[in-house]
């Protein structure tokens, strides 16, 4: 019973994972309308006729969300009876099936009666939450924290104030890269550092305060992932969990910057745009993993 769960938990951890990257290569493409206003249907049919490239790329993105609908409920029901016993399975389950409920919701709403940016961008950041706690469930089921000994482990006040500070504030760096992509603002500033090397690097429109205001975002979260990490370096590289939670987050969000900067340069290549979605949905895992550390262990 315990290794079906365990497969069950990989094969929806991978399709959310594909849900996130569907979701950014529609936007990325500029698929969101490929299948006009219809929706379950695409184009009004179930099997849409001409299939265009924009058609193919969002029907596929729906059907990969609808089939990972099923998977995350199976998920969820399995867990809560198999482990329902720990305290974290029940609620993760829900979260996860809800905000994997609440992102089609939008998804639909945007496809029939259209959405503002703003609320669009809310989008990828309700799905990495499902991920997340899909990410979770699976870790509990496959027993991390008895292979780390996480049960006797200690947080002092400071490091659960970086923990959960980090994840809030990087949620947030989410959403306004999710604003640059909805606002089509990604090469608003076209030079990296500054937005525009040779003529000033002050924005002058809206659209390259929004693109410099995720990058000096993006800064302050490495800066802060490096603090936490030099505290877990002084304090903490006894306890696994925490030294390889932040070394994985601060190598990430390296790994982030760098792709970041690299959509920049190569005027929005799509693989790594595509990249840059999947490290921060890697780092957002990571980051939900110490959270659910946090609250769990008593201060030392």
């Amino acid at each position: 019973m315990r290794l079906g769960l365990k497969l069950l938990s990989i094969v929806t951890s991978m399709a959310m994972l594909l849900i996130l990257l569907g979701g950014a290569l529609v936007t990325k493409t500029g698929s969101a309308d490929g299948c006009g206003d219809s929706w379950p249907l695409c184009n009004g049919q179930l099997i849409p006729d001409p299939l265009t490239f924009e058609t193919v790329v969002e029907l596929s993105h729906r059907l990969v969300s609808g089939m990972s609908g099923f998977l995350v409920l199976a998920l969820c029901v399995w867990a809560w009876i198999a482990l329902g016993h720990i305290k974290e399975v029940r609620p993760l389950a829900f979260i996860s099936f809800f905000f994997l409920v609440l992102q089609a919701l939008i998804g639909a709403a945007a496809v029939m009666w259209g959405q503002s940016d703003a609320v669009l961008a809310l989008h990828f950041g309700i799905s990495l939450i499902s991920f997340a706690s899909v990410l979770l469930l699976s870790l509990i089921i496959f027993e991390v924290d008895q292979k780390l000994d996480a049960t006797n482990m200690q947080l002092g006040s400071k490091m659960k104030k970086h923990i959960y500070g980090v994840i809030l504030y990087t949620y947030a760096v989410v959403y306004t890269g999710a604003l640059v992509r909805h606002k089509e603002a990604s090469l608003a500033c076209p030079d990296v550092p500054f937005c525009s090397n040779g003529n000033g690097w002050l924005p002058v429109d809206l659209n390259r305060w929004i693109q410099m205001g995720h990058r000096f975002a993006a800064v302050l979260t490495f800066v802060w992932i490096l603090a936490a990490f030099i505290h877990a370096v002084k304090y903490y590289r006894h306890q696994k969990n925490i030294f390889y939670g932040w070394l994985a987050a601060l190598i990430l969000v390296i790994f982030q910057a760098v792709s970041g900067m690299l959509v920049v340069v190569t005027r929005l290549q799509l693989e790594l745009a595509l990249a840059h979605s999947l490290i921060i949905s890697f780092l957002f895992g990571v980051l939900s993993y110490l959270t659910l550390l946090a609250t769990r262990h008593t201060h030392n």
